[in-house]
């Protein structure tokens, strides 16, 4: 039982913050947004004391221990999409279905992006949650309405890297938010976007401390309003101003390059 484990396995070497280091793996991810390896290959590069902080309360709570040993492997729940889609029609578990299928995603595919050589991975509790950040990302973009476009990946990422003070996302959210407004030409609130993101992730309850399981069986319109989080106004704001000037949100870089 992970609850058993260490918060941090004894092997577990030393942080070391490099945020040069970590401005290289940001270009790689920049050229190929779908290279998601570099994201994680940040991570090593940008420590978060508050993180390992929050990681170390949340783990060792009754809930956070609660949920390791009910929830050890979320991949299992969010890939079992004929179990999903038996759940009503407006639940979270249907619009993460119709989301993941409309992608080409799946919770199994973002496990084996992250599994990278020099990236090591530990029996503790550390791991388990770090390992749960990483699986409910696309649960995010689900609840928050943030797409999979370049500003909808910068906004979600704002959203969570609020909820448990990552370096890694925070970097990520404003770095590429910046080289949007700095290579696509437009007036769309680019800045303000990723910023409400951010106001919206503090406001909301967080999505790690929750029960997946449940979750996914709640209305998503109700799910929405428990957790907090409020529509994404200047998001939304922002789509309408590129689709104003003829560009699609989703295709920026390549109408860009074309």
């Amino acid at each position: 039982m992970i609850s058993t484990l260490p918060f941090s396995a004894s092997e577990r070497p030393p942080a070391a913050f490099r945020p040069f280091k970590a401005f290289g793996h940001f270009r790689k991810l920049i050229a190929d947004k779908e290279d998601t390896a570099q994201v994680f290959y940040m991570g090593e590069c940008l420590p978060s004391r508050r993180f390992r902080a929050a990681a170390e309360t949340f783990c060792e709570s009754e809930l956070g221990r609660s949920l390791m040993d009910a929830q050890a492997c979320l991949p299992a729940i969010l890939d079992d999409h004929d179990t999903l889609r038996s759940l009503p029609d407006d639940s979270v578990a249907h619009a993460y279905v119709a989301f993941m299928r409309k992608e080409g995603l799946s919770a199994a595919g973002l496990v084996e992006a992250s599994q990278l050589p020099g990236v090591s991975s530990y029996a503790d509790k550390l791991q388990w949650l770090a390992d749960r950040l990483r699986d409910t990302h696309d649960l995010a973009h689900v609840l928050t309405g943030y797409g999979r476009d370049a500003l909808g990946e910068q906004c979600v990422l704002g959203f969570t890297s609020a909820q448990y003070h990552d370096w890694t996302e925070w970097f990520i959210a404003w770095a590429g938010a910046l080289e949007l407004v700095a290579k696509v030409r437009s007036d769309a609130p680019v800045l303000a976007a990723v910023a409400e993101a951010r106001k919206h992730g503090r406001a909301a309850a967080a999505l790690y401390r929750q029960d997946v399981r449940a979750l996914l069986a709640e209305p998503l319109d109700l799910a929405r309003k428990r957790l907090g989080i409020a529509e994404p106004i200047q998001y939304r704001r922002a789509h309408a101003r590129y689709r104003a000037k003829g560009l699609d949100p989703y295709e920026l870089f390549a109408a860009r390059a074309a």
